[in-house]
């Protein structure tokens, strides 16, 4: 399914080409039909007739989302850069804590998601639940799947509760990029565990001698691919190149997920974030800081970051490193009862996708989405809310073109057509991980915590998450509002 590099038909890029909307920030419809994204605050959701008036199946426990919380996410090498992963993933389970009111003594399990590890601290959930103040005697365990790994964490204490393990569990992720583990070269590591076993000072000597150089050189750790060895970014720029997507369309993408982003945060609707006091720094870190509203002109003029010169992937149409982490309070409706605790939202579906992660690489939500809508028996015209994971610009857009594209369904997903791209007045109309920040381990909760929010504010009853992941991976995930539930 080699689309990606062999070279696409003539007939193939006119249909990609011409088949999804020329993106724009105007806010209105040229001619031609050509559809704009807007940056103004979206309207309440249109009331239409669903397909199915609930996602409840009979026999099947209800799970809900109580609420959730994250740290700010903050580009790496700033007000975090002193602290380890487990004081992030901490800081968000002592927030959801206090958000909640929650007796910690309720809580059954937790399960937090990570991409690169801190050696010292390998179950990074553990160590944070105890730091935290959670019961040694509630266990705790780390998942790890790429770009969804909160995700994958979320639908584990799922399938737990649903499988009547457990009543009430805590669910979130945490990355830290301002200290990744930088390691000894491997034959450095090999010489220093021969002088760890060596038994005379002889037998030292005799290896320090083979000291060179080359030991000395560092293996530094690579946003790519393990089996294609290709970088992410490299990835995204030949998915834009094979689906027509412009350079010019990317950084009015990305100038909208900013704007969208800055809008939503001083209005105040990124509740979400709980504010830390990070030892060492003077001011409270009280929101994102990566959210930085441009100019098109001032985005056109940076340089290609991967592909060059000709690449049409920038640093400003591309999710930066972030440091964060993130957790929420997941449990069965009865739980939430008996409790008192008021649910935002329930979990009601949720499938996970492989593709090949050479040339499909981030086409995760192309493949998701039609397969959770389906098993749920909803249309595309049924989703009110659209977030989906912000990788690249280029990746969102290749996808969106994907979705609505007869060819693409037709050859590469078996279909009569095409699956129908989201409508894009519902999507990621707070901003997205371009401009919010992608904390690797940490965005799926975001993820969620923003759809059922947003299913409230704007009236909403059904949303979609997607999100593309490393290794050509994906997850879709559908959310049903709470009756009653207030943000």
């Amino acid at each position: 399914m080699a689309f990606v590099m062999a070279r696409p038909s003539s007939s193939l890029l006119s249909l990609l080409h011409n088949g999804f909307c020329k993106i724009c920030i105007s806010g209105h419809f040229p001619t031609g039909g050509v559809r704009a994204l807007s940056t103004t605050v979206p309207r309440l959701a249109v009331v239409q007739t669903k397909t199915k008036s609930s996602l409840g199946k009979p026999g099947l426990k209800n799970i809900v989302l109580v609420d959730g919380v994250r740290t700010p996410f903050l580009m790496s090498g700033t007000q975090y850069q002193k602290l380890m992963p487990h004081d992030l993933a901490r800081q968000a389970l002592k927030g959801l804590v206090g958000r909640v009111g929650l007796d910690k003594s309720a809580v059954d399990y937790i399960v937090m998601g990570t991409v690169i590890q801190e050696v010292k601290t390998s179950n990074v959930a553990r160590e944070a639940a105890l730091g935290a103040g959670f019961s040694d005697k509630t266990p705790s365990h780390t998942v790890t799947m790429a770009c969804i790994s909160s995700n994958q964490a979320v639908t584990t204490c799922a399938g737990l509760m649903h499988a009547g393990v457990y009543d009430a569990c805590i669910a979130g992720g945490v990355e830290f990029m301002s200290d990744v583990p930088i390691r000894h070269s491997r034959k450095m590591r090999e010489l220093l565990l021969k002088l760890n076993r060596a038994k005379t000072t002889g037998a030292r000597l005799s290896l320090l001698s083979q000291l060179s150089m080359k030991h000395l050189m560092p293996d530094l750790p690579a946003v790519a691919e393990f089996s294609t060895n290709e970088t992410m970014g490299h990835s995204a720029d030949r998915l834009a190149a094979a689906f027509q997507v412009s350079r010019e369309e990317q950084d009015q993408f990305a100038l909208r997920s900013h704007t969208l982003a800055h809008k939503a945060q001083e209005a105040g609707c990124l509740s979400d974030i709980v504010a830390f006091k990070v030892p060492g720094v003077d001011q409270t870190v009280e929101k994102d800081n990566g959210i930085r509203v441009s100019t098109i002109e001032s985005l056109g003029k940076l340089r290609p970051a991967f592909v060059k010169p000709h690449g049409t992937i920038t640093a400003a149409n591309a999710s930066y490193l972030t440091d964060g982490a993130s957790a929420c309070l997941l449990c069965t409706e009865e739980k939430a009862k008996q409790m008192g605790w008021k649910p935002k939202a329930y979990i009601r579906d949720f499938t996970y996708v492989s593709n090949d992660p050479k040339d499909q690489l981030l086409l995760g939500p192309s493949y998701a989405t039609p397969k959770v809508l389906e098993r749920a028996g909803l249309k595309n015209s049924d989703i009110d809310v659209w977030e989906i994971h912000e990788a690249f610009a280029g990746q969102i857009l290749a996808n969106m073109k994907a979705m609505d594209s007869d060819w693409f369904g037709k050859t590469y997903q078996g279909r009569s057509g095409k699956v129908g791209a989201p409508d894009v007045d519902k999507l990621n109309t707070w901003g997205g991980s371009l401009s919010i920040g992608h904390p690797f381990g940490a965005t799926g909760v975001r993820l969620l915590m923003h759809a059922a929010h947003r299913l409230i504010k704007e009236d909403g009853q059904y949303a979609c998450i997607t999100a593309c992941a490393a290794g050509g991976q994906g997850v879709g995930m559908l959310v049903e509002r709470y009756p009653g539930a207030t943000v």
